[in-house]
């Protein structure tokens, strides 16, 4: 057998066609969609980057491998100590690790490790292939090395082939040659005037009046990205990053298109497995987040995943609620492999074969690299608990009716407080297994909290606050301060 995953970074589901989005982003995506099954409630166990990726490819949480953050402790595994074997059990039990087992070759063609110095990520790859732009590469960079690849090696049995696009996350960096097929196309409907000024009087980093950071220069504005916004101070500038963030999906379509073409012309294309997915989304003005994925939210952590097996799986739509490392398991399963005893993730390819969800009754999602947040993912709902709001003033429970509300516009604590004992149960409950099975006694997520909170609100708070005050937000610098006295002391 022979495995492709498409791995475009910081790709939320519903930009895209087979998902039910209005412009034509993904034709070669969609194509894929239609021949497989698509996903429609995948989500990251442990958001963003860093922590997404350690986790689908170690099939267990981040309060299990220690990787919470971006930065401090918690952006390393934990150390095994004395009771380390010859082999790591990271080596011993990674998803390529399972694949090496069943007879795999395992190739990455990604510049993640070096961007995130995330050298655990290449636990038990056969093959890698850094493109050397640090997550700075654009499709250009990445496609030529998986041509060469292909063209070398697609004729032989048992390989796993990672291609890792990265063209959707900010700086938005489509060439600008390739134009805007997006140019005469309205944007999404639920962002109106009227989102935009409530968000314009809010804070936070990334949001509509920060832009990039907390208000200061920032390297992925300026001439060389004149598809990337720096604040929305219009719903032009709104256009202009629905259109930058659509034009960098269209553009990794259109080279995974050229990867499809190489595919079929070593004649493997049609028995291939085709795995299409992301480390996380991407919040578009949701949360008053923009071109940033900082919160444990529906729209960080909501992943696509689509799953292609010609002549084995029929095309479906699964609505169950899955961990991403849930399908790494079903995929070792249905390779008629086992999945290690020490994986949070569950397969369930014998639900997956009867057309059945073999989903989860709920999920618990981790961020702290930009907030530290745990939320609960259930029924209709998603129930977000923060530790540390990242300076975006949120209040300590947020609850969303993502059916009758889906760009979580309304928190409805007030009005559903027993959803919310609901969701704090299951939280309870998730929290005191992980603990229970954990190999070490801290909580990442805590450690991140007593290391000067997340890496990416390390700043100057009372230069922040200085800057809400100057620009005309006092009652948001209040509410700024009132979430973290301590932290206005200690500067």
């Amino acid at each position: 057998m022979r495995i492709l995953y498409l791995d475009i970074d910081t790709l939320r589901p519903d930009h895209l066609g087979c998902y039910g989005y209005h412009r034509q982003t993904s034709p070669n995506i969609d194509r894929i969609a239609a021949e497989g099954i698509r996903f429609d409630n995948c989500y990251t166990s442990d958001a963003p980057c860093l922590p997404s990726r350690t986790a689908l490819f170690s099939g267990r949480f981040g309060i299990h491998t220690g990787v919470a953050g971006h930065g401090g402790t918690s952006a390393d595994p934990f150390i095994e100590g004395p009771e380390r074997s010859f082999a790591s059990k990271l080596g011993d039990s990674s998803w390529m690790r399972c694949l090496r087992n069943l007879g795999y070759k395992t190739v990455s063609i990604s510049p993640f490790g070096e961007r995130h110095s995330a050298w655990h990520f290449y636990a038990d790859f056969s093959e890698i292939y850094n493109p050397g732009g640090c997550g700075e590469d654009v499709a250009d960079a990445i496609t030529p090395i998986a041509l060469d690849w292909i063209q070398r090696n697609a004729a032989s049995d048992n390989w796993f082939l990672h291609v890792n696009y990265w063209d959707p996350h900010t700086p938005y960096r489509a060439p600008m040659h390739f134009g805007n097929p997006f140019e005469n196309d309205p944007i999404p409907e639920w962002y109106t005037e009227k989102v935009r000024q409530k968000h314009w009087s809010g804070g936070g980093s990334w949001s509509a009046q920060e832009g990039m950071g907390y208000g200061g220069p920032h390297p992925y504005v300026g001439p060389q990205y004149p598809r990337q916004p720096n604040a929305i101070s219009s719903m032009q500038e709104a256009k202009r990053m629905f259109d930058g963030y659509d034009c960098g999906i269209r553009y990794a379509d259109e080279h995974f298109g050229r990867l499809l073409n190489a595919l079929a012309d070593q004649n493997v294309l049609d028995d291939l497995i085709i795995l299409i997915s992301a480390d996380h989304g991407e919040n578009l003005g949701e949360l008053n987040i923009y071109y940033d994925h900082q919160t444990a939210d529906q729209f960080t952590t909501n992943l696509p995943f689509i799953l292609r097996w010609p002549g084995t799986l029929a095309p479906d739509v699964n609505r169950g609620l899955h961990y991403h490392f849930d399908c790494a398991a079903t995929l070792v399963q249905l390779l008629g492999g086992a999945v290690p005893k020490n994986w949070d993730g569950k397969g369930f390819a014998e639900s997956l074969k009867q057309k059945e969800c073999g989903g989860r009754d709920y999920l618990v999602i981790s961020q702290a690299a930009h907030t530290c947040q745990r939320s609960v993912r259930f029924d209709d709902y998603i129930c977000i608990r923060s530790y540390h709001d990242g300076y975006h003033a949120f209040p300590d429970f947020m609850l969303f009716d993502l059916k009758n509300d889906p760009h979580e516009q309304n928190n409805i604590v007030q009005q559903k407080p027993e959803l919310v004992h609901k969701a704090a149960f299951y939280l309870e409950n998730w929290y005191g297994d992980m603990m229970r099975t954990a190999t070490h006694p801290q909580d990442p997520l805590w450690r991140v909290m007593h290391e000067n909170g997340p890496l990416h609100t390390r700043v100057n708070l009372e230069d922040y606050v200085r800057r809400l005050k100057q620009t005309g937000r006092q009652e948001w610098a209040e509410k700024v301060l009132n979430n973290h006295p301590l932290k206005q002391n200690d500067n």
